[in-house]
């Protein structure tokens, strides 16, 4: 698991030297850097941006634009759980509104926040594939179908 790098910690950038090298060795480019500087820092904030972006010789806008152009990075601390619910077609017509507004009571924020504890990252998302199950959402990769505004509470509340 990544250390969550706290919003006013200091950042160590030996390990992103080390991170540099491996995948410079390996003939890759800007992508694979970020990709494991975020598994290793837990996310992307700007002052691990702007490092990548002297130490490869590019603009800081260049690793920006990529970094913001990818889902794949955050570039704020991401939460320990992962709630990703689906509000595509399926989940929509099934009562997934009920479902998003129960969730952001219980947890204190609104789709793409994570909470001041670091405890859990809400996000919304449009299509799981388990349109058979709807309403679903994905909890730590985990899918959990019909789902309803009590049954997503006792989910979060299962969360250690």
């Amino acid at each position: 698991m990544p250390k969550i790098i706290q919003r006013d910690e200091e950042l160590d950038f030996k390990p992103l030297d080390e991170i540099i090298e491996s995948v410079k060795a390996e003939g890759l480019g800007l992508i694979p850097i970020l990709q494991r500087a975020q598994e290793h820092y837990g996310y992307l904030p700007k002052p691990l941006l702007e490092a990548i972006a002297d130490k490869l010789s590019l603009s800081y806008s260049h690793v920006f634009g990529v970094a913001t152009f990818y889902a794949q990075f955050h570039l704020t601390p991401r939460g320990r759980h992962l709630i990703q619910q689906c509000d595509g077609t399926a989940c929509h017509v099934r009562g997934a509104a009920r479902i998003k507004r129960s969730t952001q009571e219980k947890l204190g924020i609104k789709p793409g926040e994570t909470t001041e504890d670091l405890k859990v990252t809400y996000e919304i998302v449009y299509c799981l594939g388990s349109c058979g199950l709807s309403p679903v959402a994905m909890i730590d990769g985990k899918v959990v179908g019909r789902l309803t505004p009590e049954k997503m509470i006792r989910m979060i509340d299962m969360l250690e």
